[in-house]
């Protein structure tokens, strides 16, 4: 682990040929802190990541951002990433800021990252903040969703670049993220990440239909699950009564925490 005078701290993450430089912004604070784990070709300096901080700074908060393998400020290529990176990248982040029971903040695939991060046994959260979720996104939402042409082309290719709503370029879809995506499914049974947890999800989300958090709702404890549905709401929730939404659940979950 080193520090860039001239930015973000710097967290090398796997060995020989495969490490990687991953960038971490942290704000000092008291605890338990607040891990921001962003989507699918966002970054830490994303509207929802940045309202986080300043809250945090308001609170006096400890807060870590990071960018995953192929986002952002972080090194290595996207398209030869895929969630096993990702996790990868999450987990060395969290042991080496955040291993007081942090409170994970996910949004869209870092939904996913944060379920998958707290029912792996390195560090136990004190809680999970959700927005519009995407669990298992790569086979439920990408290749279930995949016309039989599109399906070929990542079989027989290796890749499909898919255009983006979000993004000038063309987005990757690898067959090494598809298949990769499966070995970390967690739709298939209940699961239990051990901490409360508040879903955010939007209705007129076009990427994560509500359905699906229906599904991950049905899959968590009861007791301790929280879901808020924003009728009007899409994929970002990133207007102003949604950042508020997403703050006053980050401090509900943290009150009983911080009172302990």
């Amino acid at each position: 682990m080193g520090v860039d005078e001239n930015g973000p701290d710097v967290l090398m993450v796997g060995r020989g040929a495969e490490a990687r430089r991953i960038a971490v912004r942290r704000r000092p604070g008291k605890g338990p802190p607040l891990v921001w784990l962003g989507g699918f070709r966002s970054d830490m300096g994303a509207t929802k990541a940045l309202a986080l901080d300043a809250w945090a700074q308001t609170q006096g908060r400890a807060l870590v951002r990071f960018d995953y393998t192929g986002h952002g400020e972080s090194g290595g290529h996207f398209a030869e990433a895929t969630i096993s990176h990702w996790l990868a990248d999450a987990r060395a982040v969290i042991e080496a800021y955040a291993p007081e029971r942090p409170i994970l903040v996910g949004s869209s695939m870092g939904g996913w990252i944060a379920c998958l991060a707290a029912t792996s046994g390195v560090t136990l959260p004190a809680g999970l903040v959700l927005i519009a979720p995407a669990l298992d996104f790569t086979q439920s939402l990408m290749w279930d969703r995949f016309t039989p042409e599109i399906r070929e082309t990542i079989t027989r290719d290796g890749v499909w670049n898919r255009p983006s709503a979000y993004d000038p370029d063309p987005v990757p879809i690898t067959r090494a993220l598809i298949e990769d995506g499966r070995t970390h499914a967690l739709l298939d049974a209940p699961f239990d990440p051990g901490c409360p947890v508040h879903i955010l999800q939007g209705m007129e989300d076009p990427d994560v239909p509500y359905g699906h958090a229906f599904r991950i709702v049905e899959r968590l404890p009861r007791a301790g699950t929280i879901l808020t549905l924003i009728a009007d709401g899409d994929h970002r929730l990133s207007r102003p009564q949604d950042l508020a939404r997403l703050l006053a659940a980050v401090a509900d979950i943290d009150s009983p925490v911080s009172a302990g």
